[in-house]
């Protein structure tokens, strides 16, 4: 069980927000906390802590008009901590290797293979030649629906069709070397982990899971830790005292590094 960081970006901002209140439309989201500092910053803090294998989240559309202030962010973080950070949103086989070159070392996607609603599998093979499965991440996060958790895509806005259980990762994980899972219910919420999810992950034994959303205590850590017999690795936002919450960063360092 690792503590894995994270770095959001929005409208070129370093921000906490609760993750179901995202719209494209607007380029709205409500917000936790929105950083004075770049995302160089908390890439540098990262690195000198020695804390490997967080992620780098771009939560604007490529269509958006702030796209290209939170990739110049992004590009920051990767290039202040060269190999210790993976980098999500709205990559393709044809951006990835920018990513990478930058100092990525993985790429995350969900939109880009799931796409109408289910798994593109055209779509993954050509996701892999481009990218390898060793430096690919998948991004499960998901939102309950009649008792189900159902992968969610376009930032988390649009329900596919495909059921998040040990079934489905075990086929996908043969075209990946590590899922990410937002449980985006109770993502930027800081009210406790989801319980069924993190128990539902438990399950599944493979390559690692890192999960995200509802963190807010020790309390939260040590459910899921139960929850999740052990196996989860995990992240924290906005109830982290760098992003303006109570936990103390440099506990967990202590404890989890």
């Amino acid at each position: 069980m690792k503590f894995r960081p994270c770095i959001d970006i929005h409208n070129g901002q370093v921000k906490q927000i609760v993750g179901g209140s995202l719209l494209d439309a607007q380029n709205t989201a409500d917000e936790n906390f929105v950083s004075s500092q770049d995302a160089s910053f908390y890439a540098q803090l990262y690195k000198s802590a020695g804390l490997k294998g967080g992620h780098v989240i771009m939560l604007n559309s490529r269509s958006s008009p702030f796209y290209e202030k939170t990739k110049e962010q992004a590009l920051m973080a990767l290039r202040a901590f060269p190999g210790g950070l993976q980098a999500g949103g709205g990559i393709t086989p044809e951006n990835a290797a920018e990513f990478l070159e930058a100092g990525a070392s993985h790429v995350i996607v969900t939109s880009y293979v799931f796409r109408d609603g289910r798994i593109e599998w055209e779509r993954l093979e050509k996701l892999l030649a481009a990218v390898g499965k060793e430096r690919l991440v998948l991004d499960l996060s998901c939102r309950r629906r009649d008792g189900d958790y159902y992968i969610v895509t376009d930032r988390w806005q649009k329900f596919t069709d495909t059921r998040l259980d040990p079934q489905t990762m075990a086929v996908l994980s043969s075209s990946c070397s590590e899922f990410l899972v937002h449980a985006v219910d109770v993502e930027g919420k800081a009210s406790g982990v989801e319980k069924p999810l993190a128990v539902l992950l438990g399950e599944y034994a493979g390559i690692p899971v890192t999960y995200a959303g509802g963190i807010g205590s020790w309390e939260d850590i040590e459910d899921l830790k139960l929850s999740g017999k052990g196996k989860l690795d995990f992240t924290i936002g906005s109830a982290l005292d760098i992003f303006g919450g109570s936990l103390s960063f440099d506990r967990i360092l202590k404890v989890f590094l």
